[in-house]
């Protein structure tokens, strides 16, 4: 796995990592930057906005 904002990559889907779903694909993030951009997130805005 591999974070789409930083980069960071995982052996498989660690637990602590959040899935967004943007224009019909799913895009993984890192809990560090989940937690950096968590409002974003819970306002459904796109990854690129933030």
């Amino acid at each position: 796995m591999v974070c789409s904002r930083c980069g960071a990559t995982a052996d498989s889907l660690p637990v602590t990592w959040t899935c967004s779903v943007e224009n019909g694909g799913r895009l993984y993030f890192c809990d560090d930057c989940a937690r950096a951009h968590l409002r974003a997130i819970e306002s459904r805005l796109d990854s690129s906005w933030w």
